[in-house]
C-alpha cells in the first residue's frame, strides 16, 4: 500500500497524504487533484478502490458472442433493464467474425473503468479457448458474473439453466411419443453446456432403453446452416427425432428434413433449446426447452451489484430449471420411409 501511495504521489506531484485522502474518499481535496490521482492509478496499473470504480458513469459491460441468435438480445434486454433499475448503464459488446475479440472487449471495458462485467456466452464455456483475459479480471478484483455453464477453474459466480434437466425433458418427450432412434445436435466437443447435455442424454437413454451411440451425436457450430448440415448426417442414420442445443440449430434441422423430402413432424420430430423470440411463429411452431431468461438475468445482476457494493457472494453456480414447451414440431413416431 505504501509503495502504491508513493508511486501515485510522485506521478501526480502531491503528498502521499493527499493520495490517501482520495483513495479513502475523504474531503479536503480539489476535484482536479482527485481526478489526477485516479488517472495516475489507471496509468500505473493499480486497481481503483471498489467504491471509486466506474463511479462517474456507473458503467457495466455486457459481453455477448453474437446477436443473430435471438436468445442473446433477449438476455441483453433483461440485463439492461435490471441494471437501469439499479442505477447502472450497460455497455453492450458483441463479437463478430473477424472483429473485436472477447479479450479485446475486456481491455476496452477496463479502460472505461466499468464497475463490473456480465458475460452471456463466451470463451469461459469452452475448455480449449483462451482464458487469459479472465485471469486479468481476477487479478483486478473486478466484479464478474457468467451466464450459463463455464469451466470449473474460473472463480466467478455463475447463473445457469440446468442443461441436464433440459435434455431429460427433451429426450423424455420424444421417447413418450414412441421415438426410439433419436439424434443429438450439440455444440463443440469442449463446450461445457454440450458436455453436460451429452452426459445427461446418455444417462436418460440408458434408463429408457434407447440407443445413443456416437453416430447419433453430431457436433456443430451454433448457426442455422450448421444445424442443417448436422441434421442431414443424422437423417442418413435413420433417426425419427432430433434434439438440438439451440433454436437456430433446430430450425436448420427442419430445413434439412424438408430438403430430404421429409415432413415435420409427420416423418421427423425436432426439439430446440432456448424458446427464443418467434419460435411459436415458425412453420411448424417449434417444440423447445425454454430457458427462464427473466429470473436468470435478474439474478445475475443481483450477484453483480452485490459484488460492486462490497458484499461477498458464493463463487459457485446458481441453477434455474427449464420448461419444455410442446408445439407443432413433434408428433408420435412413424416408421421412416
Amino acid at each position: 500500500m505504501s509503495r502504491r501511495l508513493a508511486e501515485v504521489a510522485r506521478k501526480v506531484g502531491v503528498s502521499e497524504a493527499t493520495v490517501s485522502r482520495v483513495l479513502n474518499g475523504k474531503p479536503g481535496v480539489s476535484e482536479a487533484t482527485r481526478e489526477a490521482v485516479l488517472t495516475a492509478l489507471d496509468v500505473l496499473g493499480y486497481e481503483r478502490p471498489t467504491k471509486l470504480r466506474g463511479e462517474r458513469a456507473r458503467l457495466v459491460g455486457l459481453v455477448l458472442p453474437e446477436l443473430q441468435n435471438p436468445i442473446f438480445p433477449a438476455f441483453a434486454e433483461v440485463v439492461g433493464g435490471a441494471l437501469a433499475q439499479q442505477g447502472f448503464t450497460p455497455v453492450l459488446c458483441t463479437q463478430t467474425a473477424g472483429g473485436v475479440s472477447e479479450a479485446d472487449y475486456v481491455e476496452l471495458l477496463l479502460g472505461q473503468q466499468v464497475s463490473g462485467i456480465v458475460f452471456a456466452g463466451g470463451n469461459y464455456a469452452q475448455r480449449d479457448a483462451v482464458h487469459a483475459h479472465y485471469e486479468r479480471l481476477t487479478g483486478r478484483n473486478l466484479p464478474v458474473v457468467l451466464i450459463n455453464a463455464s469451466i470449473e477453474e474460473l472463480p466467478f459466480p455463475r447463473v445457469s439453466c440446468d442443461d441436464e434437466v433440459a435434455i431429460e425433458q427433451a429426450l423424455g418427450h420424444l421417447a413418450a411419443l414412441g421415438h426410439t432412434t433419436i439424434g443429438l445436435v450439440l455444440g463443440p466437443a469442449d463446450h461445457v453446456p454440450s458436455e453436460r447435455k451429452l452426459h445427461a442424454a446418455r444417462t436418460v437413454a440408458g434408463r429408457l432403453g434407447l440407443e445413443l451411440g456416437d453416430r447419433l451425436v453430431v457436433r456443430s457450430a451454433y448457426s442455422l446452416e450448421s444445424g442443417q448440415a448436422a441434421a442431414t448426417r443424422l437423417l442418413r442414420e435413420g433417426v425419427t427425432g432430433i434434439v438440438c442445443a439451440s433454436d437456430p440449430l433446430a430450425l436448420g434441422a427442419i430445413r434439412a428434413a424438408r430438403r430430404a423430402g421429409l415432413r415435420v413432424p409427420e416423418d421427423i420430430s425436432v426439439v430446440g433449446y432456448d424458446d427464443s423470440a418467434f419460435m411459436n411463429c415458425t412453420e411448424p411452431p417449434l417444440t423447445t426447452v425454454r430457458q427462464p431468461i427473466e429470473p436468470m438475468g435478474r439474478a445475475a445482476i443481483d450477484l453483480l451489484v452485490s459484488q460492486i457494493n462490497g458484499a461477498a457472494v458464493p463463487q459457485d453456480e446458481l441453477l434455474f430449471e427449464p420448461e419444455l414447451v410442446v408445439r407443432g414440431s413433434t408428433a408420435p413416431a412413424t416408421p421412416r420411409p
